[in-house]
């Protein structure tokens, strides 16, 4: 049995994953930080901005005065195969890398894609052949110093970097993000006007009486499930944090500690109304047909040309969709439909971080150095990709967030100190992989809402039974 327990917490941290909905990457099992621009330093964070490596620091780079004379060749290992094709519908690896050499002409980078990133990579980095810059796996914390150099520490890189506390480990940083995500749902505007609908829904039952009214009034599909994706059902345990609650810390407190985290409050928020939302939909028949035939390549040309009303994933599909047929106009996001006391929220937290070899020379540290924050910085990256900005202080939204003007973006905070392990642990036990590849568990919520073999409500209580059993047996507190 303890073996059992320990490979599944092993899996689970291996999963941390996930191609889910917001974070469409990676995302660490402890959280990430509080608010927009709020890398803000965590409870081990030190007084020092020195890195494990000495002088070399995020907050030491000056773009175009750091380094300016350096010659090295440079190694990135990337998830974004889909920015080596030449035919890719957005700016490409060699348009950014040709604008970085204008800037630093002898510092050269040579961008290997792979498309199974979260396990190739893995691998790579334990075999030690990846190069000088990757997209950081699903890495224990306790090991980030292993392979990875710091950026500095928590305290200085939050003064210019946003989202940065998911590879955070004892007062240093690890990761600087690529972009970062926000939670809401994809939508076809023309469907929506064609529907009658002229106002974003802002509640669970709006929600589900427009896909009504799109089923009434078009041939459109109300809500895709993208079930046989896998991942794409995983997406909706990103929407029952912040989304959900408006609270930072709802992660940490009202499910690690929290007593039956899946119970209905009773006001249309929280984790029950977000998995409610599913199973409604597919018991009401506002979905596809058949769900076991759906597609994820199909279903973005799909989107884009009216096929599909809606999808529940996070602000890095909407680019995706939009390239994916002649109406890119039509493709836009909104925010999920639940409200918390007259607010509406959006989680949010980091894409893929950049992590920088500890292992190179100095030379190749300090020129990755450049690199990163010249991506983060000057590149715009973040912004041509739909992303919420990783440079503090900028302000500048993509416009695929005009309809969260009034919206208050949330992330999770880190885990406190001592309990960093106890999301992998719970889900482990529980077996319900919150936010960790938990794609079964939601798949099973749409069969039952299929063939009525379980009410929602049963459903719930079972997840509750389950959390219960696991916060017991690892010795949680319940509040």
């Amino acid at each position: 049995m303890k073996f059992k327990k320990a490979l599944a917490i092993g899996l689970t941290a291996m999963m941390a994953v996930s191609m889910a909905a917001c974070g469409g990457s990676v995302s660490s099992t402890s959280g990430s930080d509080a608010g927009t621009d709020s890398a803000t330093a965590d409870s081990t964070a030190s007084d020092s901005s020195s890195s494990d490596s000495g002088d070399i620091t995020y907050a030491s780079v000056k773009l175009g005065e750091t380094g300016t004379d350096l010659s090295v060749d440079l190694k990135l290992l990337t998830n974004r195969t889909d920015m080596l094709k030449d035919d890719y519908n957005g700016t490409t690896w060699a348009q950014y890398l040709e604008a970085f050499n204008k800037d630093y002409p002898n510092i050269k980078v040579d961008i290997e894609g792979l498309t199974n990133y979260a396990d190739d990579s893995l691998l790579r980095l334990q075999g030690g052949d990846w190069g000088d810059i990757m997209m950081i796996p699903a890495v224990a914390k306790t090991d980030l110093s292993t392979y990875f150099l710091s950026y500095g520490s928590t305290d200085e890189v939050a003064k210019e970097v946003n989202y940065t506390n998911n590879w955070q480990y004892q007062g240093q940083t690890y990761g600087v993000p690529i972009t970062a995500n926000a939670c809401g749902i994809v939508y076809n505007k023309k469907i929506f006007e064609q529907a009658g609908i002229t106002e974003l829904p802002t509640t669970p039952d709006e929600f589900i009486a427009d896909l009504q009214k799109i089923k009434d009034n078009t041939d459109a599909i109300p809500l895709y499930t993208n079930y046989a994706a896998g991942w794409t059902l995983g997406a909706w345990d990103d929407y029952i944090t912040g989304s959900a609650t408006g609270d930072a810390d709802w992660q940490n407190n009202g499910l690690v500690h929290g007593k039956n985290p899946f119970a209905d409050p009773g006001d249309g928020t929280h984790a029950y109304n977000v998995y409610k939302i599913l199973y409604e939909a597919v018991n009401k028949g506002l979905t596809e047909d058949d769900y076991s035939t759906t597609d994820w390549e199909s279903s973005k040309g799909m989107m884009n040309s009216g096929e599909v009303a809606t999808m529940v994933l996070g602000s890095w599909a909407v680019s995706q969709m939009q390239a994916a047929g002649d109406n890119p106009d039509d493709v836009a996001y909104m925010p999920f439909p639940i409200t918390v006391n007259g607010e509406q929220y959006a989680s949010a937290g980091p894409d893929y971080n950049f992590g920088i070899s500890a292992t190179t020379d100095a030379d190749h540290q300090l020129a990755s150095m450049i690199f990163v924050k010249w991506m983060t910085e000057k590149s715009g990256f973040s912004y041509n990709e739909g992303g919420l900005s990783n440079a503090a202080g900028a302000t500048k939204m993509p416009a695929l967030y005009d309809a969260f003007s009034k919206v208050t973006f949330v992330t999770n905070t880190p885990a406190p100190e001592g309990e960093e392990d106890y999301m992998n642990e719970l889900n482990a036990d529980s077996e319900l992989n919150i936010s960790n590849g938990g794609n079964d568990k939601v798949a099973a919520i749409v069969e039952a809402a299929s063939d009525g073999s379980q009410t929602f409500d049963d459903i719930m209580n079972d997840w509750n039974e389950k959390w219960s059993a696991a916060q017991e047996s690892v010795g949680i507190a319940v509040n």
